[in-house]
């Protein structure tokens, strides 16, 4: 299932104390044919490591730090004050970011999202409408939008989510007609024939069904759902009644930002 990519692009995958879905991403990152590696977040702190080998930043999911003050917000706190100047320095190589569930929420608490570098955050990320931690399948669709990591998907899809803080909120009416305005609502919850609905299909309540953000390049992107659990049709909960097979919906996002980054390598 692995992708073809003019040479070899790296991927640091963060770690931090309670993630939990560093393997998957490593390996959907290995499918799509670049070199990941996993990276704690002491190790780039303590500068034995740095972000610099790298084209490709990953944040997965889990509950960083154990969520104790809120889902990503301490992981954010990390990146903001301790790591900034790092970061900035990868973002304005025209390197990629994708965060994925904690890692979105991070992205947006570190106010990396929507704008595209750290700044006081535009909006966040909080708890789900239901009052509940939601873990099940939902229907996304992805009409206009910058996101490189999206191109060329099917209209409609399905992956899985796992969260108890989902739900977009920006701070400011302004924030979301700007985000609207530069394409970059990238994916929408929504029911079986790609209708706009309430829970359950939205389930976390997110205004617009807002389930994934990118910034105005295209090139840091954040979603809820977890498209490295999705990589094989064989992980589908209907794939022996509707006869699935090859490569799942999730794979396709991983492959658009490794084949992105082999372009500029």
């Amino acid at each position: 299932m692995g992708g073809t990519v003019q040479g070899m692009v790296k991927v640091a995958v963060l770690k931090a104390p309670g993630t939990n879905c560093d393997q998957e991403t490593l390996h959907a990152f290995r499918l799509a044919g670049a070199e990941a590696d996993l990276v704690w977040v002491q190790e780039l702190t303590e500068k034995t490591k740095t972000l610099d080998p790298y084209q490709i930043l990953a944040i997965p999911g889990g509950f960083s730090y154990g969520d104790d003050l809120g889902a990503g917000k301490l992981l954010a706190s990390e990146l903001q004050h301790r790591l900034g100047d790092q970061l900035r320095r990868f973002l304005e190589r025209e390197t990629l970011v994708i965060g994925i569930c904690n890692g979105f929420q991070m992205l947006v608490k570190a106010g990396i999202l929507p704008g595209g570098k750290p700044a006081a955050p535009e909006a966040t990320l909080t708890w789900n409408d239901s009052g509940k931690f939601e873990d099940r399948w939902v229907y996304l669709s992805g009409e206009f939008n910058v996101c490189i990591w999206t191109q060329g998907m099917d209209e409609t899809f399905e992956l899985p989510v796992a969260h108890a803080e989902g739900k977009f909120l920006p701070k400011d009416p302004s924030v979301l007609e700007q985000m609207l305005g530069f394409g970059q609502i990238v994916f929408q919850y929504t029911d079986a024939q790609a209708r706009p609905a309430g829970y359950p299909w939205n389930p976390n309540g997110s205004v617009q069904d807002i389930a994934a953000v990118c910034d105005p390049t295209g090139r840091v992107f954040g979603l809820m759902p977890h498209p490295e659990r999705h990589v094989a049709a064989t992980q589908h909960p209907r794939w022996t009644r509707e006869g699935r097979s090859g490569e799942g919906a999730g794979l396709q996002i991983f492959r658009n930002g490794v084949n992105w980054a082999a372009k500029r390598s």
